[in-house]
């Protein structure tokens, strides 16, 4: 067998890892629930394990969603990751093909070319030594990227990178030397037998000129195993551990485990997927806006993973989903927040945070839940005879906007629904504020009444204006009627001609709210009922890419300054245009917006207000006399 003592720290690194992932992945699995673990046992077993091999090769070898947002951070990562894989499957089928022996230890395919000095001087050999030079080159080019976007981020379209520990800094260090300590060694190699391809032949002809290319090479060996064997062996203790680590959680979500109420094997591999790769800083508008730059989820989670006390960076986030939709991992960032606030002590004003907007009209609302039951009884010991078709739930933001429910209170009342107003006095709350406090038990005592009183109603739908409250709706109550946001309930009622609307003849744009589109997913409806009535405008901020508004209920660290400013720059992205009108579908982000509106800029309108303001007084409603918009509705209607 062949060997050489400078493999030797190379298998050492190695080894190590190997035993390192496999044990931490039992210990996964060890503390998965039952229900978990069966989940997981039949997911190697079925479909869901074609779906994780699918996107192992698309977002952990080929980095897909990277791509899609930062084509030059994406080849780089994917350089760096698909090439380095290539290069290990390749390498050992060269090792088995032209080596002495098969079955060969796994470091004869990385020091190949220090075992067969003249291979590659003809023939196949010769083709398969260009394959390897020209993987070779595409992982260097990478490393050039990745150089660059260390120290000069901007040239690749990040504003900002993540900070590194002085683990961190050894391990990129590590990283770094691996290829060019190789790309070096095989040159000098092949530069003293005469071998080699386009990349290591001529730069070790090159060498092999002026210098003793057979001496030198030597070292760039060793240097090239230690390399390799300090990475593998930091690897556990750093960011990079997201490269094993993240196999295994696509593997666990493929097979339909979700993140829970507390901490446990599958938000520790969450945590440890984490790369740090610093588009979450990018997203984050408290970072762009507000200039705070020590609580994104980069550095959240890295504090989750050096079991620091990331209490207050939990609070100090708007909740708005837009970190956690561009993660290219798929980490539930936002859930992650929520555990840390349930297992730490909620101060008075985060429990209290909402009744500032009810103080406006004069509403004291107690955080207890019991008070919250005492204050709408009313609701259980009223009940008259007949149900209503539509229960019709406002929320507390909604009523300090009272053109929106009396918007939709008309929009019932000409489409001729039978509907009752639940929360009509405003004394009933969803149970959200007291979620995003960190008190479980008093939401969900909440929860439990209002389920009660939902199903008593006799309604055969939920249509609330409030996206907060329809997120909680669908995602903690256990309800037997269907749950609509406004914005669809109209769409439905204009595809069924419930509704004579005109056409406007004006400009809007939307603002998906992160409730709604994040985190609803509901971004086609709200556009259908606008194609139908105005000249809907695009702009950079579309969907999933839609800014936050600021007025998050979830924050309670930031000043109303900032918030201030994070709204300001939102509204001036959104308005670029200078359309005739903002619609948006969430009061608190028409409020939001009120405050920092000026005079020159577009009026805000809900999009319930905006069609009670088409709303025809004849029987049919006026066509659309622009082509393309009767294309756009098409488009989306049938998407």
């Amino acid at each position: 067998m062949q060997f050489d003592p400078f493999v030797i720290p190379f298998n050492i690194g190695l080894y190590f890892i190997i035993l390192y992932c496999v044990a931490t992945c039992i210990v996964w699995f060890r503390d998965l629930s039952r229900t978990d673990k069966l989940r997981l046992q039949r997911g190697f077993f079925g479909r869901p394990f074609v779906w994780s091999i699918r996107e192992i090769f698309m977002e952990s070898l080929i980095h897909r969603k990277i791509i899609r947002i930062n084509p030059v951070l994406g080849y780089m990562h994917m350089s760096l990751a698909f090439g380095w894989f290539l290069l290990i499957v390749l390498g050992t089928i060269e090792a088995d093909i032209f080596g002495d022996s098969h079955l060969n230890p796994p470091y004869k395919a990385i020091f190949f070319r220090f075992f067969n000095p003249d291979h590659g001087a003809e023939g196949f050999a010769r083709a398969y030594s260009f394959i390897m030079d020209l993987i070779l080159a595409f992982i260097l080019s990478g490393l050039m990227i990745a150089i660059i976007k260390r120290f000069w981020s901007r040239i690749v379209g990040m504003k900002k990178t993540t900070r590194l520990k002085t683990l961190d800094k050894i391990a990129l260090t590590s990283l770094w030397l691996i290829f060019p300590s190789r790309l070096l060694a095989e040159s000098l190699t092949c530069g003293a037998a005469g071998s080699g391809s386009f990349l290591t032949g001529s730069l070790g002809s090159f060498f092999a000129g002026f210098l003793p290319a057979s001496q030198m090479a030597y070292p760039f060996w060793w240097l090239y195993s230690v390399s390799l064997a300090v990475f593998f062996i930091l690897l556990p203790r750093t960011r990079y551990m997201h490269i094993p680590s993240e196999l295994f959680l696509i593997f666990l979500r493929n097979s339909g485990v979700r993140t829970g109420d507390q901490h446990g094997s599958y938000t520790e591999a969450q945590v440890y997927s984490c790369s740090s790769c610093g588009i979450c800083i990018d997203k984050c508008q408290l970072s762009s806006s507000a200039g705070i730059n020590n609580i994104q989820s980069a550095y959240f989670v890295k504090g989750l993973k050096r079991n620091d006390d990331v209490y207050d960076i939990s609070l100090n986030c708007l909740m708005c989903g837009r970190c956690e939709t561009a993660c290219p991992v798929g980490i539930e960032l936002g859930a992650l927040r929520m555990i840390q606030r349930r297992a730490g002590k909620a101060p008075e004003d985060m429990k209290m945070i909402w009744t500032g907007y009810m103080r406006e009209r004069n509403q004291q609302i107690s955080d207890k839940a019991n008070n919250y039951i005492k204050a709408y009884k009313y609701l259980t010991s009223e009940i008259i005879d007949t149900s209503p078709d539509v229960l019709y739930f406002a929320g507390c933001m909604t009523h300090l906007i009272p053109g929106i429910a009396s918007s939709m209170e008309k929009i019932f009342e000409t489409a001729g629904v039978n509907y009752r107003f639940m929360d009509k006095d405003g004394s009933v709350c969803c149970g959200r504020p007291l979620m995003l406090a960190g008190k479980d038990r008093e939401a969900r005592e909440l929860i439990q009444h209002n389920t009660s009183t939902i199903w008593s109603s006799g309604a055969k739908m939920l249509v609330t204006s409030c996206p907060i409250c329809l997120r909680v709706f669908n995602e903690s109550y256990h309800l037997d009627v269907e749950v609509l946001h406004h914005t669809q309930f109209i769409s439905r009622m204009i595809g069924e001609e419930r509704l004579d609307l005109k056409f406007l003849n004006q400009t809007v744009v939307y603002h998906d709210p992160c409730e709604l589109g994040r985190g609803s997913g509901i971004y086609d409806e709200p556009r259908k009922v606008l194609y139908h009535i105005a000249k809907y405008q695009k702009t950079a901020f579309e969907r999933e890419n839609a800014p936050c508004c600021g007025g998050s209920l979830g924050n309670i660290r930031l000043d109303s300054r900032k918030k201030t400013i994070i709204a300001s720059d939102a509204l001036d992205d959104l308005t670029s245009s200078s359309p005739d009108y903002l619609i948006t579908s969430c009061p608190l982000c028409k409020k939001t917006y009120g405050k920092v509106r000026k005079p020159d800029t577009p009026e805000i309108l809900d999009i319930a207000e905006i069609v009670v303001r088409a709303i025809s007084d004849s029987s049919r409603p006026e066509k659309l006399n622009n082509k393309k918009h009767q294309e756009e509705v098409i488009y989306l209607e049938t998407k």
